[in-house]
């Protein structure tokens, strides 16, 4: 009987690095490979892959932070991402896997160059239009970078892939915790959903905590990453993050209010849904317009050719 193949996915510190190796893995599964992952046991991605039920082997590794700029943490975290490469080493060194995927994230870094360092063909995804700094590490272990914009010519391993996302045609929404939350809310207001990524929109929690009055308007549904604040009310759902109940909820709102995150942008453009876009800060605001700009040419020239 033939051995199964074996493959990593690494990547974590937001839902954004692990939201594509969900959608993956159980396409591996369902070919019969046998699935490792390798991240943080302290991080969003072991939570996730915990949560998901799916046939996957975690393995925890120490994780330290790639920063810019001067820190004395730095000298810590140069430690821990030695430790991490190490640690790396030893587990890919006994999967002996046929392939390496990685999402990005910092946690994704010494297990990049752990599997370039033992030969193994090692796949990067980026989804942005410019490399954070863990990836542009890792493109230098890469075999191959898959990219969800074009990159310029001189990134030789990159190849353009276009955006993947978790979202596909409106569903049903039969569930028995999506039917309570919609017990709560007023078919005759509008909804909006707000969306501070992974890790949360301080700005968005503040807003709707402050303004007891929103909820008088509308239904209001907050993916606030802080646990503190979950509750189910009337006209009022929060809750830290969602999984099989996030399409749902997209699928409901009138307008969803966003940070501008990548992988939520292509999500509403996918589903044509009204959005607000509140980027952090001058870079995140230049690089989501630019962002936006590609994607709304590519959608217009799509729709032109259908009309024609």
């Amino acid at each position: 009987m033939a051995k199964a193949k074996k493959i990593v996915f690494t990547g974590g510190g937001t839902v954004g690095h692990v939201t594509l190796n969900l959608i993956l893995i159980p396409k591996f599964l369902k070919d019969g490979w046998e699935v490792h992952y390798i991240g943080d046991k302290h991080g969003i991605e072991h939570e996730q892959i915990d949560k998901s039920g799916l046939d996957v082997t975690f393995h925890s590794i120490a994780t330290g932070k790639l920063r810019r700029y001067f820190s004395w943490q730095n000298m810590l975290d140069v430690f821990k991402v030695g430790w991490g490469i190490l640690q790396s080493i030893a587990i890919v060194a006994k999967i002996r896997p046929q392939a390496l995927f990685s999402k990005g994230g910092f946690v994704s870094v010494p297990p990049v160059i752990a599997s370039k360092l033992l030969g193994v063909p090692v796949y990067v995804h980026e989804s942005d239009l410019s490399m954070g700094l863990a990836n542009k590490i890792a493109y230098k272990f890469a075999t191959t970078m898959f990219t969800t914009f074009e990159q310029s010519k001189g990134l030789a391993k990159t190849k353009h892939v276009g955006a993947i996302t978790k979202v596909g045609m409106a569903t049903s929404n039969q569930s028995d915790a999506f039917d309570k939350i919609k017990e709560q809310f007023d078919d005759n207001l509008k909804t909006v959903l707000f969306i501070g990524g992974s890790a949360g929109a301080k700005v968005f929690n503040d807003f709707i905590s402050n303004t007891p009055q929103l909820t008088e308007k509308y239904n209001v549904i907050n993916i606030s990453g802080d646990s503190s604040l979950n509750t189910l009310e009337r006209h009022l759902y929060r809750v830290d993050y969602v999984t099989d109940l996030y399409q749902p909820l997209m699928d409901t709102a009138d307008l969803v209010v966003t940070r501008g995150g990548s992988n939520t942008i292509f999500e509403l453009l996918a589903m044509k849904k009204l959005h607000l876009i509140i980027p952090l800060g001058k870079l995140a605001e230049e690089t989501n317009l630019k962002m936006l700009l590609i994607l709304n040419e590519k959608v217009t020239h799509v729709n032109y050719r259908k009309q024609n």
